[in-house]
């Protein structure tokens, strides 16, 4: 099924799609969108930070359970100020999500295998537009690193493993003809460039 108004942003760490949501926030019709991301802001999802920081250590089975109980409660929930993704699409608002399904589908599938991360997530409505921001994973984590903060996953080699994975998910959604529309962008291009082409898109007016 796909959420109409529903609009997610996909790729690795360091691959530039909060810097594009950050452009997004700043436009002069910010409030037609919901801006939103995974993990959520509730309890779930703070529980899922932690351990992203290395705070908490879970077994990989658990942390794909936990990613798709904070999914399920960024789209129908109401315990955080980013959940309730499908209430405000219905509403008629924007939805533009910093990750979603497809992040489970990678990384929890380079941890713990495909099946059990397909089967948490095949219920889940698919997006409108899928902007894939694909990227050099070396090129990626220098952008991470200059940050100064890095989490469990922000490794080259687990970089290079995701970003491969990510390439394939997306390679098979466009082969399984969803009616999701998927734009495939070149992350390591100017941020003025991926903006223009993500407004082309979504069809925001200058």
């Amino acid at each position: 099924m796909i959420l109409k108004n529903f609009i997610v942003f996909e790729g690795i760490d360091g691959a530039g799609t909060s810097t594009q949501i950050e452009i997004l926030k700043k436009r002069p019709d910010a409030g037609r969108f919901f801006f939103t991301t995974e993990p959520t802001d509730s309890e779930t999802g703070k529980f899922l930070r932690k351990m992203l920081k290395g705070d908490v250590e879970l077994d990989a089975r658990t942390s794909a359970f936990l990613f798709a109980a904070d999914r399920n409660e960024h789209l129908y929930g109401k315990g955080g100020t980013n959940c309730g993704v499908v209430a405000q699409a219905q509403s008629g608002r924007i939805v533009v999500s910093d990750r979603y399904l497809f992040s489970s589908l990678t990384y929890q599938s380079v941890t713990c295998g495909d099946e059990l991360p397909r089967r948490l997530n095949e219920s889940f409505p698919l997006p409108e537009i899928l902007f894939f921001f694909d990227i050099d994973p070396e090129i990626s984590l220098k952008r991470v690193l200059g940050r100064g903060e890095t989490e469990i996953y922000e490794k080259l080699d687990f970089q290079k493993a995701t970003a491969e994975r990510y390439r394939a998910v997306i390679s098979e959604y466009e082969k399984m003809k969803t009616g999701m529309k998927i734009i495939r962008l070149d992350a390591s291009r100017p941020i003025e460039e991926i903006s223009e082409i993500i407004n082309e898109h979504l069809k925001i007016s200058s």
